[in-house]
Order: C-alpha cells, then sequence, then structure tokens
C-alpha cells in the first residue's frame, strides 16, 4: 500500500501575532473533488482568525478562502499553489 509522502511543511510567526503555515503531500490517489495527485492546506492568519487559505478539502475540490469568502482554485503544482498563496499574503499586508 502506497503511502502519502511531506512535500513541504512551513511555519512562521510574525512579529504582530501573525502565524503562516503550509504543508503538501503527495497521494497515490486524488482526493475525492480534485483531478490531481496533492493534498495541501495553507493558513494565514492570527490565532482563532483566518484571513487567507489555501486547500483542497475531501469533496469540496481546490479552493481559497480570504476571511468569510470562499472562491475556486485553479490548481497547477504545489509550487504554485505555494507561490500564488504567499503574494496573497504580501498584498494583505501591504507589500505587493
Amino acid at each position: 500500500m502506497e503511502k502519502a509522502i511531506l512535500i513541504y511543511r512551513r511555519r512562521r510567526e510574525f512579529a504582530d501575532g501573525a502565524i503562516i503555515e503550509g504543508v503538501a503531500w503527495s497521494l497515490p490517489q486524488a482526493v475525492m473533488g480534485s483531478s490531481h495527485l496533492y493534498k495541501y492546506r495553507l493558513f494565514y492568519g492570527y490565532p482563532g482568525q483566518r484571513v487567507i487559505g489555501y486547500d483542497n478539502e475531501r469533496g469540496k475540490g481546490d479552493h481559497k478562502h480570504y476571511y468569510d469568502t470562499e472562491t475556486p482554485y485553479t490548481f497547477t503544482t504545489p509550487e504554485q499553489v505555494w507561490r500564488d498563496f504567499v503574494t496573497d499574503i504580501l498584498t494583505e499586508r501591504g507589500k505587493p
């Protein structure tokens, strides 16, 4: 039986209390709702408050969160979703 393989796990805490955290795995089969062989969960926010998030939750497929708004996301690679995520964070923090 094949197992998930960790691609990356990253975490950083900012001086203002914000947290950036991300994890991605390569899977032997796609998560229900996604057409690729990756599982990922990316979070930026504060304890108890998500500001930006990207994930492919089972059954929902690839999507991103901005506060309480959820929109579809077109996934290409684990590296690209991380770059898109960081770009959104830099914009949110006022550093485009």
